[in-house]
């Protein structure tokens, strides 16, 4: 089975960090979880609403890179930095999947930056 990197490496406050933003393995391609950065390395402003249509903002550019949709997402995991914002972030989420919604973990966890919210997804989309 062939290993693509996708995207490049990630980027988060400090700089690029080691690893990359997608691997597609054979028809699966797997995102690496993302956070709510802005073009200037920083969250975004507006609480877990806005973080959420940010980091999937990013997931869905990445998506693109592997000619890969919204569609194609089978599943996702969701840390939030407090259970309490849970049905805010849910409405914006919703937003990204009209047609289908992936498999999906969500759970309450402290993040390594001061986010809000991470979001990873896994996305299947059999190669031509």
């Amino acid at each position: 089975m062939m290993i693509e990197y996708i995207g490049g490496e990630g980027i988060n406050a400090s700089g690029n960090v080691p690893y990359s933003r997608a691997v597609r393995a054979g028809d699966f391609l797997y995102l690496s979880g993302q956070v709510a950065f802005d073009e200037n390395k920083e969250i975004v402003s507006g609480g877990v609403g806005a973080e959420t249509r940010r980091a999937l903002t990013i997931i869905g550019e990445t998506l693109a890179l592997a000619g890969c949709t919204f569609d194609d997402v089978v599943k996702t995991t969701i840390w939030l930095e407090d259970a309490r914002d849970f049905g805010i972030f849910n409405k914006a989420y919703a937003e990204f999947f009209p047609n289908g919604k992936p498999a999906r973990s969500t759970v309450e966890s402290r993040l390594m930056i001061g986010a809000k919210v991470e979001i990873e997804a896994v996305a299947y989309k059999p190669r031509n």
